[in-house]
């Protein structure tokens, strides 16, 4: 078509899509106590990744205000640091800490993602808008308010994302964060429903973020901060848009210029179901490696490789070759070989993942540094493995009564013997191990906030964390004020 074909000024009506987003935040009750529950375990796992993170010199140069000294009346704190914001760049700060080491949560359909990225923008704003509030004399937001974001931002990132690949055509899944992150906080600022459509529409027409920085050869850091970035712009359009700044009703469907002709190969969104709190309740935490989900079972299958060889007698240097058999997304993703770069490089490489795991009987946020990395029998165990997809792993992928995200490790020796083969279908992290998960992740939390505060203060945060009650009564900007160092 072109251009000369569209002659009509006339304003459409609203993308049903942006229609459906906005009533849903507005309007949808969550009923589910198993969705604030996991809601609350995602919580404390999300900031518990950010405090890690700040043990990383690469995260903490990122931090603070854009101009030094900016001091901000009863602006939002940023977890673990002294640090108080304006909304917007204390979203930033928070969502680039919550991502930095790749271990918050993950949600695995035709679209990949992490939906807790949108908790920089939504704890940045209610804890902003409660110190408001109480500035003021009024009721200050309470944990369950951005419990309920949570779970709605999750919706609408993930149902998005189970029928929809951006990545497919060259666009990071950041930009899924941007539009809940939009839509939540939206809501949160008291917008009408006009106002709100608005800021949803301007999140779409926004220029979109390429996947380039996630793979090979340009792997960086920025994947590490995209979030966060997204979940910022997620608050100033939704601030954008409470001062009257007007909303593109056709931003998603008008023909050549909307979105789905410009960068969606002029497909409509497909939707698999409606709105609701499925995404939360089924949620997948990364709670023993921090690394790319797909390769979670590939590690955890390496870790018991190395008990294998232990038991044997046997070191890597007897390995003549590892079959990795798994789905098309980690082929799609975290299959590499050659020079691994730096850091974000290592942890979207599944043969490091392995490597690393059989070797040492561990993987952590520091094995992806460059002291571990130098390490040549690395490189050399890496040399050894193939990855092949099993069409049936890549179909339970996306089987929505399964999503599994199966490895299967084949090691053979080089005396020609061989190792059963280890297969893990299901991570930790999964729905079907939440039993054996939750009390591994309330561990992890711990363990990150022993990393930044004296025992009395640890056990302030933890006893209130895990009391469902309590917390969601708590005053919003209470609980952050626990995180003060």
């Amino acid at each position: 078509m072109s251009t000369l074909e569209i002659r009509s000024a006339q304003r459409p009506d609203w993308d049903q899509v942006l229609v459906d987003i906005v009533d849903y935040v507005r309007d949808y009750e969550i009923r589910s106590e198993l969705a604030y529950d996991t809601a609350r375990n995602c919580l404390i796992d999300t900031l518990g990744c950010g405090l890690e993170a700040l043990e990383y010199p690469a995260a903490k140069k990122l931090l603070g205000p854009i101009v030094d000294g900016t001091v901000v009346p009863n602006g939002a704190r940023v977890p673990g640091t002294r640090f108080q914001l304006d909304p917007v760049q204390a979203a930033f700060n928070i969502g680039a800490l919550i991502r930095w080491l790749d271990f918050n949560d993950t949600w695995l359909a035709a679209e990949w993602g992490h939906p807790s990225d949108n908790l920089g923008g939504i704890l940045a704003t209610a804890d902003w808008l409660s110190r408001s509030a109480v500035t003021a004399g009024k009721p200050p937001l309470v944990m369950r308010d951005v419990l309920t974001g949570m779970i709605k931002a999750h919706e609408i990132q993930g149902c998005i994302a189970l029928e929809n690949s951006f990545n497919q055509v060259g666009l990071d899944h950041v930009l899924l964060v941007k539009v809940a992150t939009t839509a939540v906080v939206a809501d949160m600022l008291g917008l009408s429903r006009n106002e709100q459509l608005a800021a949803v529409s301007l999140a779409w027409v926004d220029g979109q973020s390429l996947r380039t920085y996630r793979h090979a050869p340009n792997t960086g850091s920025r994947k590490s901060w995209a979030a966060g970035d997204a979940s910022s712009r997620g608050v100033r359009l939704a601030l954008m848009a409470k001062t009257g700044e007007m909303g593109y009703p056709g931003a998603l469907s008008a023909k050549i210029w909307g979105f789905y002709d410009v960068s969606f190969g002029g497909k409509p969104f497909a939707f698999q179901r409606p709105y609701g709190s499925y995404v939360m309740e089924n949620i997948l935490f990364k709670i023993s490696f921090p690394a790319e989900f797909h390769g979670q079972t590939g590690a955890e299958a390496a870790i018991r490789v190395h008990g294998l060889l232990k038991q044997q007698g046997r070191t890597a240097d007897d390995i003549a070759k590892i079959t990795i058999r798994t789905q098309q997304a980690c082929l799609r993703i975290i299959d590499k070989t050659g020079p691994l770069d730096n850091p974000a490089d290592r942890d979207h490489c599944i043969q490091y993942m392995v490597a690393v795991a059989i070797l040492f009987g561990r993987l952590t946020s520091a094995d992806y540094e460059n002291g571990v990395a130098a390490d040549p029998r690395i490189d050399a165990l890496r040399d050894t493995m193939q990855c092949v997809e099993d069409p049936q792993f890549t179909r339970d992928y996306h089987d929505p009564d399964k999503r599994s995200i199966a490895n299967a490790l084949t090691v053979e020796f080089r005396d020609g013997s061989r190792l059963d083969e280890v297969l893990v279908e299901y991570p930790v992290g999964h729905k079907r191990r939440r039993e054996e998960g939750i009390p591994l992740l309330e561990a992890k939390f711990r363990t990150n906030l022993a990393r930044m505060f004296p025992d009395k203060q640890q056990k302030a945060i933890f006893n209130v964390s895990l009391d469902q009650a309590s917390l969601e009564a708590m005053p919003v900007h209470e609980y952050v004020d626990l995180y003060v160092i």
